[in-house]
């Protein structure tokens, strides 16, 4: 199977299972047995469509004649895809972008359908400098307008649209350099000598931005534990935490593990941290990650968040609540996250709460409770601390020790907001415990 067959078959997928399309489309390029390639144009595709969705349905209504709704749901698939390539991708001929779409059209619907499919997307070659963007930045940048209306309560227009923007922005790959195993010098000559593009991050030390080196996993580098892939809100949330060697470290829910390592790098392997998560193969994967860096400091184990462990009352210096949330800072990596049904969302600030309540009671007297989410609602990141300090008088915020890069009001607070540092929408608040 190609490319486009397997982009199609995971869109179909995420419809009818509801599920991510990340997970379906690894699942799917390994069934469909892609080489890198191709694997690459799959992942384009189906994340295009998914980052444009609304968009393309916006040109179809003008190219279709009917209703998109009275579609074979396959069908309008098809198209969007297609539409997609001629749109958004110029090195893709659109002869073999339709001829494809024909071909998916006989096979996955029926000859009439293909027909249209033909028709429309010739129709959408002729008419694509007539096609003009659409005023109302939901449909331009495809979110949901429900979604817009809630974040617009929180940023300026230009904010706004920023955001919007980069959530349908490639991410950079940012790696962490294993300082334990290897210089940040020595790192950037091995992937450049693998062929890759690699740059120092601008902010952040012993963090590189590299491009152009295929699958990471495949590197000796990283196979030899020499870096691992963080984005760099996450990296520096632990910065702000204020670790150094031989403290004790709890992170209560820390799978896939990124900000035990960046803890381990900063405890310089020495003392220990303590990583749980609720489920059993995460546990494992963190305990591969730490096995494979050199981080003899991490001790994964299954554990709630949300259960009170006696043994560890007071015994933390640190203690990283990285809370489940919305995910609505990393839309850019998850592009589906955006179609979730808000009113689903409701309820995380109480179950953070809860968590914070409960996992403050390991933090010493003089320690520090680090709270941060990959959202940027108020509702679950300045809302959830605030009411946590108003029946919790012995801790109060810290100033966050940012790079000079970042703008800091010494609140303790940080919100990164989509396009404004290229990094994940994040938020980091640092709170002292002084009794």
């Amino acid at each position: 199977m190609g490319a486009r067959t397997t982009a199609l078959g995971a869109l179909i997928a995420c419809r009818k299972q509801n599920a991510w399309s990340d997970g379906i489309l690894k699942e799917y390029e390994k069934r469909d047995r892609l080489d890198r390639r191709d694997a690459a144009l799959a992942s384009r595709l189906c994340y295009g469509v998914l980052q444009n969705r609304q968009l393309l349905d916006y040109h179809l209504s003008s190219l279709v004649k009917g209703k998109l709704k009275d579609l074979q749901p396959v069908v309008l698939e098809i198209l969007r895809l297609g539409l997609y390539q001629i749109l958004f991708m110029d090195k893709i001929p659109v002869s073999a972008a339709v001829n494809e779409a024909v071909e998916q059209g006989k096979k996955y619907a029926n000859r009439r359908a293909s027909g249209l499919i033909n028709g429309v997307l010739r129709n959408a070659i002729r008419r694509k400098d007539q096609l003009m963007p659409p005023k109302d930045l939901a449909t331009r940048y495809s979110h949901p307008r429900e979604l817009v209306e809630l974040l617009s309560q929180q940023m300026t227009k230009q904010e706004l649209e920023t955001a919007l923007a980069s959530n349908n922005e490639a991410p950079e790959t940012v790696l962490q350099v294993n300082l334990l195993k290897q210089t940040t010098e020595e790192l950037t000559k091995a992937l450049i000598e693998a062929g890759g593009e690699v740059q120092p991050h601008p902010w952040l030390k012993d963090c590189l931005l590299v491009s152009g080196v295929g699958s990471l996993e495949r590197l000796d580098p990283f196979q030899q534990g020499q870096f691992y892939v963080q984005d760099a809100a996450s990296r520096l949330a632990v910065h702000c935490a204020g670790i150094a060697p031989g403290m004790q470290v709890l992170d209560c829910c820390a799978a896939p593990g990124g900000k035990s390592f960046a803890a381990a790098m900063e405890l310089q392997n020495t003392g220990s941290i303590t990583s749980c998560d609720i489920h059993p193969h995460k546990i494992q994967l963190i305990s591969n990650g730490a096995q494979r860096l050199g981080f003899s400091c991490i001790h994964a184990m299954e554990h709630s968040a949300k259960d009170y462990e006696q043994m560890w009352d007071g015994a933390m210096d640190v203690v990283i609540v990285d809370a489940p949330c919305s995910g609505l800072g990393i839309i850019r990596k998850k592009p589906d996250i955006r179609y979730k049904d808000l009113a689903q969302t409701e309820a995380l600030p109480q179950l953070q709460l809860k968590i914070l309540e409960n996992q403050c009671r390991y933090v010493k007297p003089g320690g520090v409770l680090l709270y941060s989410t990959c959202t940027i609602l108020r509702r679950e990141n300045q809302d959830v601390v605030q009411a946590f300090l108003q029946s919790h008088p012995d801790f109060s915020l810290e100033s966050l020790p940012l790079p000079d890069a970042i703008a800091n009001d010494g609140s303790g607070m940080l919100t990164l907001l989509p396009g404004m540092y290229e990094t994940d929408g994040f938020f980091i608040s640092k709170m002292r415990r002084h009794r």
